[in-house]
């Protein structure tokens, strides 16, 4: 398939979901850029649904990031323990926070080079809140875009760096920032991992992983 071709597929695949999941958003619940950057931090190698429960109680506690450089680690550490690697992510939470506040007034920058500079933000970190926060065309690659890009034909690499890249060359800047939160959502829906239910996919036809003995053996098992 041309790049042309494989282009005028990815508006496709992104128009037919964009209908499905009409009015889509972060599954990270949050209230500022501040407050999402966090919670971003905290949500590597842990679910989006075990942060927000975390977070419910953070972010009454600490108001600031001054709040984060002043606590104790170990009681910091103590308050993100459910969401893995807290003792990393306590200390790059700290590390960001003080930077805030020292270089940035205690805002979080709106420049995505600035946000990748940040201890514990990535390139993934920086596009949800780039994208999300400040509305700046970004797409954030997580296993969910990742593993989607690859099965649908978008991409045929591991690396999130390389994936992001050919979404960018695929799509409209203005597909960007959804593009990511229409993957994820199908990605949790509808084409879960080890069990993808191709006989619900909207998008099936498309995609060029689409098993159509699933389907079939879907059927016999209902008739």
């Amino acid at each position: 398939m041309s790049d042309k071709e494989l282009k005028r597929k990815a508006v496709k695949v992104m128009d037919i979901l964009k209908t499905v999941y009409p009015g889509v958003k972060p599954a990270l619940e949050y209230d500022s850029a501040f407050q999402l950057l966090i919670s971003t931090i905290l949500s590597a190698q842990c679910t989006d649904e075990r942060v927000n429960i975390v977070t419910r109680d953070l972010f009454r506690k600490y108001l600031s990031p001054k709040d984060y450089v002043d606590v104790e680690t170990e009681e910091l550490e103590a308050d993100i323990f459910s969401t893995g690697f807290y003792k990393q992510k306590a200390k790059n939470i700290k590390k960001c926070c003080l930077i805030l506040i020292k270089d940035y007034n205690g805002q979080v920058p709106r420049d995505f080079d600035k946000l990748v500079e940040l201890p514990g933000v990535g390139r993934k970190t920086a596009s949800v809140v780039a994208g999300n926060a400040f509305g700046i065309p970004a797409i954030a690659v997580d296993t969910h875009v990742k593993r989607l890009s690859n099965l649908i034909g978008f991409s045929d690499s591991d690396d999130p760096e390389k994936i992001e890249a050919r979404l960018k060359q695929l799509l409209p800047e203005s597909y960007w920032i959804n593009s990511s939160h229409w993957l994820a959502t199908h990605g949790r829906n509808i084409c879960i991992a080890r069990r993808p239910k191709c006989f619900q996919c909207i998008i099936s036809e498309l995609c060029d992983s689409y098993d159509p003995d699933s389907v079939i053996k879907y059927n016999k098992k209902k008739s």
